[in-house]
C-alpha cells in the first residue's frame, strides 16, 4: 500500500546555546510546534492519527518520558492519539518517518506522522550517555574514537585537502542564505512563538553569507588536542594502519552546527487522503538502514542509499535530486565521490554546516526540504540520507505524485 506525504513543517533552527532563540523553550514545547502546526494548516481531527513517531537523540531529563506523547498533548491533539521516541541517533527523524510509512505500508494506520526534535541547548549532546563510549569493554572491542576523530579519519583515507573542505562548507552558507532570500523554505518553516504568543524565531539563525575559503582558513583544526593528546589518534590507526598518520582538517566552520529545532511528516494511504481531504506530495518509494565499521563510523549514506534504491527498483542515475546530512564537509564530499554525484544536484539549499543539525529532527527536516525543491523545480525522484554515529547509514527514496 502506498504511504503518501501530505504535508511537512519545521521549526527554524536556533543557536543551540544558552543565548539561542529557542533556548527558553522547553523541548515538549518545541516539539509540539510543528504538530500544531500540522493540524492547523490541513484542518483534520487529530483524532484519526494513529501513531506519532518521534525521532530524539537525548530522550533524559525535560526531553525525556517519551517526548512524543507529551508534544501530542502539548499539541493540543485529541488524547487517543499514541506517541512513541525512537533513537537512532542523528538517522532518529528519518527513522521515525520510515517507522510511520511502514505502519502505512503494512495497513497497521491510515494516517501517520514521523517527526523529530533536539533541545540542545537545553538537553546537551551526550546527556544521555551509553556504553559505546563509557563501557571500557565495548569502547575496546570496537575502537570507539570521538566523531571528530573519524571525521579526519575519513578525510584521511579519501586524500581530501582541507581546501577542498572549507571550499564545501562556503558553499552550504552561500545556498542556504540564496535559499532563504528566494523564499525557497517560506512554505514549510514555521516560527516559534511562547506561551503568551511572541514570536521567538522566524529564520535559521546561524547561516553565515559572508564565509568564504580564505575565512575558514582562518580556523585551527578542532580535533587535533583530542586525537594526539588523548590518544584516538593511535586507536583510529589501530584500525586503519595503512595510514601514516590523521590529518586533522575539520574544525567548526566545516562542521555541523549545535541548533534547536523540530520538524513534522504528515503521512496517509489513499483511504485517507479521500477521508479527509488531503493532497497526496509524494509517495515513499523505499527506505533503508545499515549498519558499517563503528570507527570510521561516517561512511554509511552510500551503502543505506545503495540499499533502498535497489528495493525501489532505481539506479543512481533515476535519482533528480540528493540531499545528505552535512554532518562534516568530508562525509558529503564521500559521498559524492562514491556515488557519483554532482555537486548541483545535492544539497542544493545548503546543509547542516550552514543551518545546523538538530540530531534528532534533522531527517524529518531534510526530506522535508527536498520535497519543497522537487516541487519548486518541477523534478520527480530524490533520495536523502544520513549518517549514524556507531557506524550505521539510513536512507529514503521518495517520488513526487
Amino acid at each position: 500500500m502506498d504511504a503518501f506525504i501530505f504535508d511537512h513543517v519545521r521549526t527554524p533552527r536556533a543557536r543551540g546555546k544558552a543565548d539561542g532563540s529557542l533556548h527558553e523553550v522547553t523541548p515538549v514545547w518545541l516539539a509540539s510546534r510543528p504538530l500544531a502546526a500540522l493540524a492547523e494548516r490541513n484542518q483534520f481531527d487529530t483524532a484519526a492519527v494513529e501513531e506519532v513517531v518521534m525521532g530524539c537523540v537525548s530522550p533524559v531529563g525535560e526531553q525525556g518520558g517519551n517526548i512524543a506523547r507529551m508534544a501530542v498533548l502539548a499539541a493540543g491533539w485529541d488524547q487517543a492519539v499514541p506517541g512513541i521516541s525512537v533513537d537512532r541517533a542523528c538517522g532518529s527523524g528519518l527513522e521515525a518517518v520510515a517507522i510511520a510509512a511502514g505502519k502505512v505500508m503494512s495497513g497497521q494506520a491510515d494516517l501517520a506522522v514521523g517527526a523529530g526534535v533536539e533541545s540542545m541547548s537545553r538537553v546537551p549532546m551526550g546527556s544521555s550517555g551509553g556504553a559505546w563510549a563509557q563501557d571500557p569493554a565495548m569502547s575496546a572491542r570496537t575502537r570507539f574514537v570521538m566523531q571528530g576523530i573519524s571525521a579526519d579519519l575519513l578525510a584521511s583515507l579519501y586524500g581530501q585537502a582541507r581546501h577542498d573542505l572549507d571550499a564545501y562548507a562556503a558553499a552550504s552558507h552561500r545556498r542556504a542564505a540564496r535559499a532563504w532570500s528566494e523564499g525557497r523554505f517560506a512554505r514549510s518553516v514555521v516560527p516559534v512563538k511562547d506561551f503568551v504568543g511572541l514570536t521567538l524565531i522566524e529564520r535559521d539563525e546561524t547561516i553565515r553569507p559572508e564565509t568564504t575559503v580564505e575565512s575558514l582558513a582562518a580556523l585551527k583544526p578542532a580535533f587535533t588536542e583530542m586525537g594526539q593528546k588523548y590518544g584516538y589518534d593511535s586507536v583510529a590507526l589501530q584500525r586503519y594502519p595503512q595510514l601514516p598518520r590523521i590529518e586533522h582538517v575539520h574544525h567548526a566552520g566545516n562542521s555541523s552546527g549545535i541548533v534547536d529545532g523540530a520538524g513534522a511528516v504528515l503521512l496517509g494511504n489513499p483511504a485517507a487522503a479521500a477521508k479527509h481531504g488531503l493532497k497526496p506530495r509524494a509517495r515513499i518509494r523505499s527506505f533503508a538502514a545499515i549498519g558499517s565499521e563503528p570507527t570510521l563510523m561516517l561512511d554509511g549514506p552510500a551503502a543505506a542509499a545503495r540499499r533502498a534504491l535497489g528495493r525501489a527498483g532505481m539506479k543512481p542515475a533515476d535519482v533528480d535530486l540528493w540531499e545528505l546530512n552535512e554532518a562534516f564537509s568530508t562525509v558529503v564530499l564521500t559521498f559524492m565521490s562514491v556515488m557519483g554525484v554532482a555537486h548541483d544536484r545535492i544539497n542544493v539549499n545548503g546543509g547542516a554546516i550552514a543551518m545546523g543539525h538538530p540530531l534528532g529532527a534533522s531527517g524529518a527536516m531534510i526530506l522535508g526540504t527536498v520535497l519543497d525543491e522537487l516541487e519548486r523545480t518541477n523534478q520527480a525522484t530524490a533520495l536523502v540520507s544520513l549518517c549514524v554515529a556507531a557506524g550505521m547509514g539510513t536512507a529514503m527514496v521518495i517520488e513526487r505524485v
